[in-house]
């Protein structure tokens, strides 16, 4: 399956938050991510991910690893996933070690995830807080075969919209890159430069 997936940088974060209280009820997460590679980096130069993440909720907490193949859409990021839930975290993390792998990037995400139905498909939307970068970020996403990725898109930018997202707004950048810019020190301008 393909998660056809857009981000975009939220201008107006209690304005979006009131307009997805209206469409479901959200429920508050804590991500803690971790983040695999090789020693050389492999995985980052094919844009692949490997990822642990153990989901902090207010009823349990739970762990998924997933595996993200390269883009199949350059425009969206949007890429093919494998994810399956874990019972023993620590016993993951350890497996993907004594695989070689390191930790490439470890950081947290501050969730409000609100699933709902929008243009036929089930989608969930995810209001994020990561407390390292500026900004509230919005993920929407959906679950879709390769062959229906384009049509899913351009009903996740309607949606988008009717959530008060601009065009301007959209951003491919992941949290990971940002992350580790922000820890080298340095800063948006310098990014963009």
């Amino acid at each position: 399956m393909i998660e056809a997936e857009l981000k975009a940088c939220v201008q107006t974060p209690e304005e979006t938050l009131r307009r997805l209280d209206e469409r479901a009820v959200g429920r508050a997460e804590v991500y803690q991510d971790t983040y695999y590679d090789t020693a050389e980096g492999a995985l980052e130069a094919r844009d692949e991910e490997l990822r642990v993440r153990t989901v902090h909720g207010a009823d349990a907490t739970r762990t998924v690893l997933t595996y993200k193949g390269p883009p199949v859409d350059e425009g969206s990021g949007s890429k093919p996933e494998h994810e399956t839930s874990v019972e023993d975290a620590q016993a993951v993390h350890a497996l993907l070690r004594g695989l070689g792998y390191v930790p490439a990037v470890v950081f947290e995400k501050r969730c409000r995830n609100y699933a709902f139905e929008a243009r036929g498909r089930q989608m969930l939307a995810t209001l994020v807080r990561v407390p390292e970068l500026d900004g509230t970020f919005l993920e929407l996403e959906t679950l879709v075969e390769e062959k229906e990725l384009q049509g899913a898109l351009h009903d996740i930018r309607e949606v988008l919209v009717e959530l008060g997202i601009g065009a301007d707004d959209f951003t491919r950048e992941q949290y990971t890159a940002a992350v580790r810019a922000r820890r080298a020190g340095v800063t948006d301008r310098e990014k963009n430069a």
